[in-house]
């Protein structure tokens, strides 16, 4: 048999991961890989903690060096060398090398298109100014880093709210400087739903930045550098450094001049073994469509994750191995000056988009036991197709922990999972990890409940829209009266839990009733009483620790 030959195009996640991959199957390949970059495989999930010096040093950033890969791989790896075009008939590419200009093709048995995606730019006036950023690479986060020793600037702009955009704003205040965040959808964290992204906006206002939402970019002003952002609202916003963090699309340019099919979401389309519509070429990383497992649908899920497992994949079949990569659910985590938010399958608005009949349901529960130091609370909204009791996604918004049960419930939706199963998991306890009843237990409990209606709930929107309109609902608050006085529902009536019974003569039982505590765990409880004394009663969703989030979205909303 002929010596097979891979050629690979682009390095880091996807094309780095090929490129090893290939050479742990087929040991007498010969494997040569193209980056334009000059570097061949970098953290690029770390360039915002470079930037605010928690990595100090740039080579922590550089996973490998050409060296070391053909050392350890012996894989012919030439950065900064452009693939510009693929002969899909010759079966070779064509290759500018960017330091000489030297053009000239290469061979291949099977070819692995690793391009990555690029970050989205558009064509603003002064958004070439050279101190307006974006963040992708490796000299991205140096020449920020740089401009921030060299200039000590004040002022700080970042344009996207996503979660580059959130750890650029995170690490710039680290740095001491004022940043102001500008995001055009109407909440921070757009993959969130916004009641939930609610808390990671308080905490960064908290943190001392100027949060702007509904408000896009116009424009860049200055001459030789930019001075201020103008908004579509016509507001300017003065700023010494300028970051882009609007997200990236697909660097499909290759596959499309090769013609190799683009699916509909602008990627290129690929099968299982990762495999375009030409059989000797594969493709990997953030420029392909991946299956979103939760909907069945192909969606972009531009995440170092997947990117990995694709390429592992495309560089064990280009090597003759059969590997399959099914698709991915989104899995993602920030971290927000002390908070943490975290998001995997589906968000309930995009549910909804997608025509599913779901429901929701809201926890506040501790990372450990409640008696151990130092716990912490874990805000947990569940997604659950309300046919089936499947869980379908999950949102998490804390502090310590949010990591460990965002891969629970990950794990749970790949496992096509009930609310049922959830509830009965058998998770690791000792106090300092976790509780008897562990915030993913607990989680899948609450849902169980409302599934089984053995708990009826009312949102904290569908409450304050309630009320607003007119309706006479009898709102009781049962917590104690000190937690009362420092904050709650307009119009609620104290009646503290374990005085319910006692004093059950202050309520009319004709009426609709609605109760509530801090976490909603009391509040079942009063339900359950009110419940079997023959009262239509709900309780409210998240607690009164939910109540306030869903008052700001409400309030931004009518603005």
């Amino acid at each position: 048999m002929a010596q097979r030959k891979i050629v690979i195009v682009g390095g880091v996640a996807g094309g780095a991961t090929a490129a090893a991959r290939a050479r742990r199957t087929d040991e007498h390949a010969e494997i040569v890989l193209f980056e334009k970059g000059p570097y061949i495989s970098f953290a690029n999930c770390g360039l915002p903690y470079y930037v605010g010096k928690e990595i100090g040093d740039r080579s922590a950033l550089l996973l490998q060096t050409p060296e070391s890969f053909r050392a350890r791989f012996e894989v012919d790896v030439r950065v900064l060398h452009e693939v510009v075009a693929i002969d899909r008939a010759a079966k070779r590419v064509t290759v500018r090398n960017l330091e000489t200009g030297e053009v000239y093709h290469e061979s291949y048995t099977a070819l692995v298109l690793a391009p990555g995606s690029v970050p989205i730019r558009p064509p603003l006036p002064g958004i070439g100014l050279p101190n307006v950023f974006t963040v992708r690479t490796v000299p991205d986060a140096v020449a920020i880093r740089e401009l921030v020793e060299r200039e000590s600037p004040a002022r700080a702009v970042v344009v996207g709210a996503g979660f580059i955009g959130l750890e650029m704003v995170e690490n710039l205040a680290g740095l001491g400087l004022a940043v102001t965040l500008v995001e055009k959808a109407d909440q921070v964290l757009p993959p969130l739903d916004p009641e939930m992204a609610a808390f990671v906006q308080s905490h960064l206002e908290q943190m001392g930045v100027e949060v702007i939402t509904g408000d896009g970019i116009a424009a860049f002003t200055g001459n030789d550098r930019a001075t201020a952002a103008r908004l579509e609202s016509g507001r300017e916003v003065e700023g010494d450094l300028f970051i882009l963090g609007l997200g990236v699309r697909p660097d499909t340019r290759l596959a499309r001049e090769a013609g190799l099919a683009i699916g509909p979401t602008g990627g290129i389309q690929v099968n299982e073994r990762m495999q375009t519509n030409d059989p000797a070429i594969y493709a990997a990383g953030d420029a392909v469509e991946t299956i979103h497992l939760v909907t069945g649908r192909p969606a972009l899920i531009p995440l170092a994750g997947p990117a990995n497992k694709q390429g592992r994949v495309a560089g064990a079949n280009a090597a003759g191995d059969s590997l399959t990569f099914p698709g991915a659910i989104g899995t993602a985590i920030v971290r927000v000056g002390s908070l943490v938010a975290a998001v995997t399958g589906l968000s309930e608005k995009a549910a909804r988009r997608e025509g599913l009949k779901v429901y929701t349901s809201y926890t506040l529960s501790g990372d450990h036991a409640d008696y151990y130091p130092g716990m912490q609370e874990l805000m947990t909204k569940l997604v659950v197709e309300a046919d089936t009791g499947r869980l379908l996604g999950a949102q998490v918004i804390g502090a310590n922990g949010v990591d460990k049960r965002t891969d629970v419930y990950a794990t749970a939706i790949l496992g096509r999972m009930t609310v049922d199963q959830l509830a009965n998991l058998d998770l690791a306890y000792a106090p300092p990890f976790g509780a008897a009843k562990d915030a993913a237990v607990v989680a899948g409990m609450v849902a169980q409940n409302i599934r089984r209606a053995a708990l009826r709930v009312i949102t904290p929107e569908e409450l304050l829209g309630r009320m607003e309109a007119g309706e006479e609902l009898q709102v009781v608050d049962v917590r104690n009266p000190y937690e009362y006085d420092m904050g709650a529902v307009p119009g609620a009536v104290n009646i503290p839990v374990d005085e319910l019974r006692s004093r059950l003569g202050e309520l009319d039982p004709s009426r609709e009733t609605v109760v509530y505590d801090r976490t909603g765990a009391m509040a079942y409880v009063a339900a359950r009483i009110l419940a079997q004394r023959g009262y239509s009663v709900s309780s409210l969703a998240g607690g009164y620790a939910l109540f306030p989030a869903a008052e700001a979205v409400r309030a931004q909303r009518t603005l």
